[in-house]
């Protein structure tokens, strides 16, 4: 009778297929035309690694380090990266080390989305819309820059001493649509358990993601095909 594999055997057989699980997840995205909206809203958030009260070189040198986060606190990770547009469809992902801030991530990014390269497919394709963000991506020169460099347009509330602020009605408007990243973050944090995650290589962190952002995006297409909500993956998803 055949069986399920060792732990160690999955991982390595994921970390093969990392390049297909993109390609699946991307596929996605063009099946369901998730880049025909009229945003996508970029986000960042930590994903721990290790503990970082931990002694020693920890997990991930090199890429991994300690930063904050206000959902985390202090932590020993890496910072991910995700576009996402109304219907909850992950376009694109990226990640980081732990302490740099937004601003250099999405620099790279949107560079990377503007000139692919095989090595970061994940990325995806870069935005037909504008990007929605929040002020960790903040910086009237960056917004330039990104428009002028990458065609990536960014919608992006001025700082709350600016001299002209947005009417209480944009700001609304502004974080009621950005609500669905938050919504797709708790799904690939709980649902698909991105928080227990504990890879020792940068393969095994693009593979993961790339599996769980995959499956995100293949729950949200048989959804559709059921005629349920999209985000319905409590009773989809049965660990």
């Amino acid at each position: 009778m055949p069986s399920l594999p060792a732990r160690e055997q999955y991982n390595r057989q994921v970390r093969r297929q990392q390049a297909a699980l993109v390609a699946f997840f991307l596929y996605l995205v063009r099946l369901l035309g998730a880049q025909h909206c009229a945003y996508e809203a970029l986000d960042s958030s930590g994903v721990p690694t290790r503990d970082a009260q931990r002694r020693g070189a920890g997990w991930l040198p090199g890429l991994a380090d300690i930063g904050w986060s206000n959902r985390l606190g202090w932590y020993e990770g890496v910072h991910l990266l995700v576009a996402v547009p109304p219907i909850g469809v992950i376009t694109g992902c990226g990640c980081g080390a732990a302490s740099p801030k937004d601003q250099p991530l999405a620099e790279t990014f949107f560079a990377l989305r503007r000139q692919p390269h095989p090595a970061v497919a994940s990325v995806g394709a870069p935005a037909r819309s504008a990007y929605v963000v929040d002020k960790g991506f903040e910086g009237q020169a960056n917004h330039m820059a990104w428009w002028t460099t990458y065609g990536a347009q960014v919608l992006c509330p001025p700082r709350r001493n600016s001299t002209r602020p947005w009417p209480k009605a944009l700001r609304r408007w502004r974080a009621g649509i950005r609500q669905i990243v938050e919504t797709v973050y708790d799904k690939l944090q709980h649902t698909f358990r991105l928080d227990r995650e504990r890879p020792h290589a940068l393969s095994g962190v693009q593979a993961r993601l790339a599996a769980q952002i995959a499956l995100h995006n293949f729950c949200i297409w048989l959804n559709e095909q059921l005629g349920r909500p999209r985000l319905a993956f409590t009773d989809l998803v049965d660990w």
